[in-house]
């Protein structure tokens, strides 16, 4: 579980790709104090195991399905990514919970800015967009944030010049891709609702199999002749 908080910006060292797998090696420095193998990184919204650790540098192996729902498999030599440690019982929380579980990528479509504010719409699929709501949260590419504006599949943030400082997203450009995860509250909301849903709509359709006996005219049972 994370925060949403990015603690540092990383560099990737390198990369080692085959089918449906890839190693990922990330330079780092306030994530790696106190790290040990097998713990839990959030890479640009994405949860990765640390696998090896090397001085200021650690690997992480990125299986198939987190290839195909994320950024990951599209990194290179040298880009820079928003990184955050999983959170302790101690931790404060002060973004939301982020569970580094990207539900899909967004295209950023529209940059604006306005005096100190600057403005990212993000494209979403019809699925995530379902579960997000004005003035809710959302991780983008790790970084917890609230939703200012929301039309149709398009999510607008408002980014603040402390998180342009302090994150990966001022490097982002129209036609990016980001990972994006919707709020938890709002993905386990939906479906308790759904479920809730179906039970009504069994209720009200009778079995198909069900055999209804007819009742002989006055009374429940069989009368002798």
């Amino acid at each position: 579980m994370f925060t949403g908080l990015v603690e540092e910006i990383g560099s990737v060292t390198g990369v080692r790709k085959s089918s449906g797998y890839q190693l990922l090696q990330i330079q780092a420095d306030r994530v790696l104090e106190g790290a040990s193998v097998g713990d839990s990184i959030c890479i640009d919204g994405a949860c990765q195991t640390v696998t090896r650790l090397e001085g200021n540098r650690f690997s992480v192996e990125v299986l198939a399905v987190t290839l195909e729902k994320t950024t990951l498999g599209t990194f290179r030599c040298g880009r820079r990514v928003n990184l955050e440690r999983a959170v302790t019982p101690s931790t404060r929380l002060g973004g939301h919970f982020v569970q580094g579980h990207v539900d899909a990528t967004g295209s950023v479509v529209a940059i604006s800015r306005n005096q100190k504010n600057v403005f990212l719409t993000i494209e979403l699929h019809s699925g995530p967009a379902n579960y997000c709501a004005r003035e809710g949260s959302i991780a983008i590419d790790g970084v917890s944030l609230t939703i200012a504006e929301l039309c149709g599949t398009q999510v607008t943030v408002n980014l603040i010049p402390l998180t342009l400082e302090r994150t990966v997203l001022s490097e982002r450009r129209i036609g990016d891709r980001v990972n994006v995860e919707v709020d938890i509250i709002g993905r386990y909301l939906a479906r308790m609702l759904e479920i809730e849903r179906r039970r009504n709509h069994d209720r009200s359709t009778p079995s198909a199999g069900r055999v209804h006996r007819l009742s002989p005219p006055g009374g429940t049972r069989d009368r002798p002749l």
